[in-house]
Parts: structure tokens; sequence; C-alpha cells
């Protein structure tokens, strides 16, 4: 599949408050709001930390897929975006296996197709060519102006199976698991038990842990070993 990166983390909350707890504790500049996603039946905040990108994303409709995985289980991980500098060979595989592709774009700057989060488990797993790939359109006009320093090191996903699971996010992304953990370019996916098919933390780097969790305790937010949790997601903080 070629080089593959975490490139974007998202959160569904039913409401965009959310949002802006998560831009005040992490110290996340001006979101882009993207008009797009309203084909889902969502609307949206996009921060850019570092060259990466956190997103909250809220239903207008209970009937949007969105709003189906909030009446499951609430606030949570969503889906988890991926960048690579060969989709077809994804796109290729994905049909292989059988992973149902439930929507795919080709502009002249991305492609992008989203699997079905039945078929890969716990989230929508998007798999996305930017060109050039320094570039990110879902992250709006200027996102390198507005972006706030900092990384996102990897994700944590529950299966009551969850070595399986990381074996069909693997096989995704065209990256063996070992051990129900899957080593990216630039962050680490690790799988671990429980009763849900979750996506539960987001692990971010961030160069002043100790004023995030400062900002996190006085929105009345408790900070765990530095983690806190927003929107359903436990974010796991270092430095």
């Amino acid at each position: 599949m070629g080089n593959v990166r975490l490139r974007q983390l998202v959160i569904a909350a039913g409401s965009l408050d959310v949002a802006d707890t998560l831009a005040d504790v992490l110290g996340l500049g001006e979101a882009f709001l993207d008009p797009g996603v309203a084909e889902f039946g969502l609307v949206n905040r996009v921060y850019g930390i570092g060259d990466q990108f956190l997103e909250v994303v809220v239903p207008t409709a209970l009937t949007a897929p969105a709003g189906r995985f909030l009446a499951r289980g609430g606030d949570g991980g969503y889906m988890a975006i991926f960048q690579t500098d060969d989709l077809a060979g994804a796109r290729a595989r994905a049909d292989a296996l059988k992973f149902r592709r439930v929507w795919n774009i080709d502009l002249p700057d991305i492609s992008a197709s989203h699997l079905h989060p039945a078929d890969v488990g716990a989230a929508i797993v998007s798999i996305d060519e930017a060109r050039p790939a320094a570039s990110w359109r879902w992250g709006g006009p200027d996102w390198e102006r507005r972006a706030a320093p900092g990384k996102l090191t990897g994700a944590v996903i529950t299966s009551a199976a969850p070595e399986q699971m990381a074996a069909r996010w693997g096989e995704a992304l065209g990256i063996p698991a070992k051990g129900g953990v899957i080593r990216l370019a630039d962050a680490t996916l690790d799988f671990g038990m429980g009763k849900e098919e979750r996506m539960v933390k987001f692990q971010v780097s961030l160069p002043d842990v100790g004023a995030a969790c400062i900002r996190a305790a006085r929105r009345g937010l408790d900070v765990v070993n530095d983690e806190v949790r927003i929107g359903g997601v436990g974010i796991v903080l270092s430095g």
C-alpha cells in the first residue's frame, strides 16, 4: 500500500460544546467549518494540530449515520482517516476482502474511500490520498496558519476479540498487526479488550501538557495520569 500515516481523528458528539471543550483544553486554533459534511447530515469543526487534524461532528438528524452511532453508545470516536500514497491499491485490497466502500470521492487534490465500520469494526476507516502529499483539503483553506503545535500519536480501539479486529484493520491498511498492535509511519493503533467495539482513546502529544491539564481542571474535567475525557474519548496527553 505504500507509506501510511494517521492524518485525522474524529469524534461524533451530540453538541458542538464538545468541540469548544476540545479546542480549549488542547489549545487548538481556529476551526474550519466544512460545508461538505452536510451531505452526511452533519455539522463539524476541524482543528489542525501540526499537520494532522482533530474533528468533531454533530448530526443534524438522528437518522444520519452519526446519529445512529450516538443512539447506540453516546459520544465517542467515530472515524480514523489514514493517508496513503497508493489509494488504488487500497481500494483493490478492500474490494478483494469484501470490505464495503460506503463513500468514494476523486477530486484533483484528494481521493478517499470510507470503509464500512461493520466490516472493519469499531469505527469508520477512511483511506485518503492527497496530492501533493503535504496538502489536506479536509483541513480547509490555509489550515497551516491555523494549526496548533502538537501531534496525534495513536488511538486505542476495544473489542471482545481485539486481535481479530486488529487483523481486519491491518488488512484494510496493508500493514500486518502484531499482537493487537498496528505500527504506522507516525502513530500506533492499540487494540484492547472491551465489551463494545469502540475507538475509546486518542493519544496526543503537546508542547505543554501541564497547561492543558490546568485548562481541563478549570472546566471541571477530571485529569488522571495526564488523561482527560472529552466527547466520550479519553484524550491521553504526552510531551
